[in-house]
């Protein structure tokens, strides 16, 4: 996200995730998806070390509290990449609570610049919420046409976007298809609501060094750009 100038009031973003507080906040709901997404994907995963990655993870909940109660935590090497230093100072002291402090690791840094990932990836797990909402169709493109240069095979990528005009979830999800994604699952939350929460496996075999999509540390996927359907992320 977009970094705001030193204040001493709480930011935006430290604002908008005060929903959580609600459980039937759309935030709440939204949580709840994604968490047991990320929660199948750690089981579906192979035997041997697990790494996930999180972009723009805000309070990291998504991760840390799935982790936290997890049977395989102690496989885990968590990476979570947010801008906002309210939020990583929450997503700290959430993990250090759940006693995550070697599995979780918080970087305040700029989710859009891979180098941020580069020791962390490829990875089992690849979050990708709170983005598509905040970026231009182009930059949506590009983004889930370099996901497969994060993942290992067979990974999982979940992502988040709403629903009001122009639905973009469609368009969305023919991305992924033609970047080597199956679909696992699509659940948009009920009326009123317009979140919708995604969860996509590899198919294809990751790219190698030089091919279409391979990691690269230099590449920057995307410019953040706002509080897409009003504050939605």
């Amino acid at each position: 996200m977009a970094a705001e100038e030193p204040t001493n009031d709480p930011s935006y973003w430290v604002r908008w995730h005060e929903s959580y507080g609600d459980p039937d906040s759309a935030l709440s709901q939204r949580l709840r998806v994604v968490q047991a997404a990320v929660r199948r994907s750690l089981d579906d995963a192979p035997a041997g070390p697990l790494r996930i990655v999180s972009m723009c993870a805000g309070q990291g909940r998504d991760v840390i509290d799935v982790v936290a109660e997890h049977p395989r935590r102690s496989d885990i090497e968590a990476l979570l990449v947010e801008l906002d230093p309210g939020l990583v100072a929450f997503a700290r002291a959430h993990a250090a609570e759940a006693g995550l402090g070697a599995a979780v690791r918080v970087v305040e840094g700029d989710a859009s610049r891979c180098r941020a990932y580069a020791e962390a990836v490829p990875a089992q797990v690849v979050l990708v919420c709170g983005v598509f909402g905040n970026i231009s169709p182009a930059d949506i493109a590009a983004t889930v046409r370099a996901l497969p240069g994060f993942c290992t095979p067979g990974a999982s990528v979940i992502w988040t976007r709403h629903r009001l005009p122009p639905d973009a979830t469609p368009v969305i999800r023919q991305l992924f298809a033609e970047a080597g994604f199956d679909e696992v699952s699509f659940t948009p939350l009920p009326d009123p609501f317009v979140q919708t929460i995604g969860h996509h496996r590899l198919r294809l075999d990751p790219p190698g060094p030089g091919d279409p999509g391979a990691f690269d540390p230099e590449r920057t996927l995307f410019e953040f750009v706002g509080h897409g359907g009003g504050g939605l992320r």
